[in-house]
């Protein structure tokens, strides 16, 4: 009889463990360290403190190495310059087209680099609500397909994404187009209301993050 009632027991207490167990598996699945992380993960990746110059016979570097830019350079105080560029359903908008509302434009190289990846999260996740009065906007040439992949894996939903992949010719109309790699030097830009640049930023090496905190205090400003 004490034999069986000591089975019993242990079996209550195996049961109990086998609860536990299952309890803290169910929490592991939710937090543990196979699933995916909940936020992102920003990197210690330099911030550039000073701009380069765009336009023809300027230069930009990777990683030390200097690249050639083309095209006709803008400056601060200059009008946006009309050229279209993809939406995600493959239809042209013009940059220009956007008169009457503050826009911090972010271009990148390209959207499958770890900068660029932190740079297009830090503008959609870090701006503090500035996307209530302020659009939003990335500009890369990635094709739009990439683009909206990589919008929705990242759950970025508060960035207008628009793609310069069909020529280059957003980046040829604003001296931002790296001719040998065929693509975009890394800019931040501030527009106020009328279309004129109010703020800008081209990295002068493409590995560093522009101060995109900057730009923020920059369209405050405007508002």
């Amino acid at each position: 009889m004490r034999g069986h009632n000591m089975t019993r027991v242990q079996r209550i207490q195996t049961v109990g463990m086998c609860i536990v167990a299952i309890g803290c598996a169910g929490l592991a699945g939710c937090g543990g360290t196979g699933d995916k992380p909940r936020g992102f993960a920003y990197q210690d990746i330099p911030v550039a403190k000073t701009s380069a110059t765009g336009g023809e016979g300027q230069t930009v570097t990777f990683k030390g190495k200097p690249l050639a830019l083309a095209g006709a350079g803008i400056k601060v105080g200059d009008s946006l310059r009309e050229v279209q560029l993809a939406q995600a359903d493959l239809g042209l908008t013009n940059i220009a087209g956007g008169k009457g509302k503050v826009r911090i434009i972010s271009i990148v190289p390209s959207l499958d680099t770890k900068v660029c990846e932190q740079q297009t999260h830090y503008l959609s996740e870090k701006s503090q609500g500035l996307e209530k009065n302020v659009e939003l906007i990335t500009v890369s040439v990635d094709t739009p397909f990439a683009q909206t992949r990589f919008a929705e894996e990242a759950k970025i939903k508060n960035v207008t994404f628009l793609s310069d992949y069909r020529g280059g010719d957003f980046g040829k109309a604003y001296g931002l187009l790296v001719t040998g790699p065929h693509i975009l030097a890394r800019t931040v830009m501030v527009v106020d209301k009328d279309n004129v640049i109010r703020y800008l930023q081209i990295t002068p090496e493409l590995a560093q993050l522009p101060d995109l905190d900057a730009a923020f205090k920059a369209a405050k400003e405007l508002l």
